[in-house]
């Protein structure tokens, strides 16, 4: 009988699923209560056993290359399988990792996982918070993304269209007097990376550039607390705004709306698309947002 293949160190694989999961050695170290260096020399080790390199490394620290993200999928299934062994026959939960913006997680996830767990009990879900302007933001089973596709190399489904008005809470349009959009010249417009003035202002007949004054917020939500508070006009698309205008903090004005250039993906790894509890989420997704 051929022997079997040489498994690799259990220890080795735990520090390699452990920094991946959050995003660094020293990380991974704290969560072991072991070393940096000892982490590094388990991961060298499984690295040297592979013969691929499962980490890029730079002097701002790690991550994933994509020999790490295919080879992590198979450990992560292989850890939930043996999580599900028990003498006794009892099922644990099957744990999904899930990176999300603020706003979406607060507004849009929460309010309706309920309704998720219902169906899939057996599914134990971990949201991490992501903000939506990081230039390298770390990866989960599942991560949703606000902006335009592609962002990188895995699959994409955007969740749905939307689109952009301008916000106002009630004092402010009354004090404003806000009747037509050139009467936004007297208003403080508030700004954000994500969202851009000048679509709206040209479907309103203002050849007006992007404002280049004001306050500015690189996440959704805070910036409708902004404009909630008075402190300005916001502009943004109007699913997301739903929980303000719905209970009245804030207005649309104008009665004129543009299609919003940014909305919600969800991206997942080629590999772990199959995998039943990454099915079943995202196919919950788009029958829940779409």
């Amino acid at each position: 009988m051929a022997r079997p293949p040489r498994l690799p160190p259990i220890h080795a694989l735990s520090a390699f699923e452990s920094a991946a999961r959050l995003g660094g050695f020293a990380q991974a170290a704290g969560e072991l209560c072991i070393t940096p260096s000892a982490v590094s020399h388990r991961i060298r080790l499984l690295e040297a056993q592979l013969g691929e390199q499962l980490f890029e490394r730079s002097h701002t620290g790690v991550r994933l290359s994509a020999a790490g993200r295919r080879y992590l999928a198979g450990v992560r299934e292989a850890f939930d399988r043996l999580a599900h062994l028990s003498c006794g026959g009892e099922t644990r939960p099957v744990r999904l990792r899930v990176g999300s913006p603020p706003t979406f997680a607060r507004n849009l996830l929460m309010p309706r996982l309920p309704e998720f767990y219902r169906q899939w009990p057996e599914i134990e879900i971990e949201v991490a918070v992501a903000a939506p302007m990081q230039d390298k933001p770390e990866r989960h089973d599942v991560d949703i993304r606000f902006g335009r596709a592609p962002f990188d190399e895995r699959q994409t489904t955007r969740l749905f269209d939307d689109r952009v008005q301008v916000l106002a809470a009630p004092a402010s349009a009354a004090r404003l007097a806000l009747h037509e959009p050139a009467d936004l010249a007297r208003a403080e417009l508030l700004r954000s990376p994500l969202v851009p003035w000048k679509p709206w202002f040209e479907a309103a007949g203002l050849d007006w550039p992007e404002p280049a004054r004001g306050l500015v917020f690189t996440d959704l939500g805070i910036l409708l607390e902004a404009a909630a508070s008075g402190l300005g006009l916001a502009i943004c698309p109007l699913r997301i705004a739903g929980n303000w205008t719905s209970t009245a903090q804030l207005l649309p004005l104008f009665g004129i709306s543009v299609a919003a250039a940014s909305t919600y993906h969800v991206l997942v790894e080629r590999e772990l698309a199959e995998r039943p509890e990454v099915a079943a989420f995202v196919e919950w997704l788009g029958v829940t947002f779409a």
